[in-house]
């Protein structure tokens, strides 16, 4: 991987970067951090430790079970099960494990690109992200505080306004978002970085119909599931569609679709989260 960590999205990379222990064994290193882990980071270091045992294939799908909350400051091992190694296409599974307990399995699915039937829905009519302001400049107003600078840049289709606590709405977010900063050619990174971007905005958008906003919810990713319909850098703005069709027993069921700043459909997401009301002290 290349490691420019001049800036954020190198930064990123470098953390995403994996030790090869064995042919089939990797660790990885989140970093310093407080929280829980991103669960994208996780799926992400995950989907690359299959790619590092695929030659000439490129990732098409994969399905990922969040099973415990990843944390920072201690390293996770990822265990690649070689389940089958077809003409057309290649199947491994990933068993993450951090503190000797295992925090996600993961499914992915590799093939060689062939000709075949092609069709898309059309790309949503939304403001170009020249016209959006940055969601990092937001929170500094809104905080008075300048975070960390993200590695993805990230520009909401809809006024920050629209979104206040206790106000329900649709179940609907449509966000620009980009790397900062120079992405390196290898295409398995590419497609990484679009299972890292996959995990924004979906929680969210299932607390949406509820007015829940911010700290009103309690969220945590369960199960998701990524398809990458083409092999298209992630070097550019990509819009990342979500919408929450359906909700029940604390669990939120999200949709997404990413398409190219020229309108091709890149991916589509489906994603389950737990999504709570937080609990009033007795």
């Amino acid at each position: 991987m290349s490691r420019e960590e001049d800036t954020p999205i190198g930064r990123l990379l470098s953390r995403l970067d994996l030790d090869g222990r064995d042919r089939d064994l990797f660790m990885g290193t989140p970093g310093r951090g407080r929280g829980r882990l991103f669960g994208g980071f996780v799926a992400a270091q995950a989907t690359l430790a299959a790619g590092r045992t695929v030659e000439e294939s490129v990732l098409h799908s994969l399905h990922a079970y969040f099973l415990r909350p990843g944390a920072h400051d201690k390293p996770i091992r990822y265990l690649v099960d070689r389940i089958r190694d077809g003409r057309t296409y290649t199947t491994r599974r990933v068993v993450a494990h951090q503190g000797g307990e295992a925090i996600l399995n993961l499914a992915a699915s590799f093939t060689r690109p062939e000709e075949g039937i092609t069709h898309q829905d059309p790309m949503p009519d939304v403001p170009p992200p020249e016209e959006l302001p940055d969601w990092d400049d937001l929170r500094e107003e809104r905080t008075g505080v300048r975070g960390e600078i993200q590695p993805l840049e990230l520009r909401a289709c809809e006024p920050e306004e629209e979104f206040r606590p206790g106000r329900p709405r649709p179940a609907l977010r449509r966000v620009w978002m980009r790397p900062r900063g120079e992405m390196p050619d290898d295409p398995m990174v590419h497609a990484v970085m679009f299972v890292y971007a996959s995990d924004r905005i979906l929680l969210s958008t299932a607390g949406l119909p509820h007015g829940l906003v911010g700290g009103q919810m309690v969220g945590a990713s369960l199960d998701h599931a990524v398809h990458l319909h083409r092999p298209e850098p992630f070097a550019d703005w990509i819009l990342y569609e979500a919408e929450s069709p359906a909700a029940h027993a604390a669990r939120g069921l999200t949709r997404g679709a990413m398409y190219s700043r020229t309108g091709v459909r890149i991916a589509s997401v489906t994603q389950e989260g737990l999504v709570r009301t937080p609990r009033s002290p007795r």
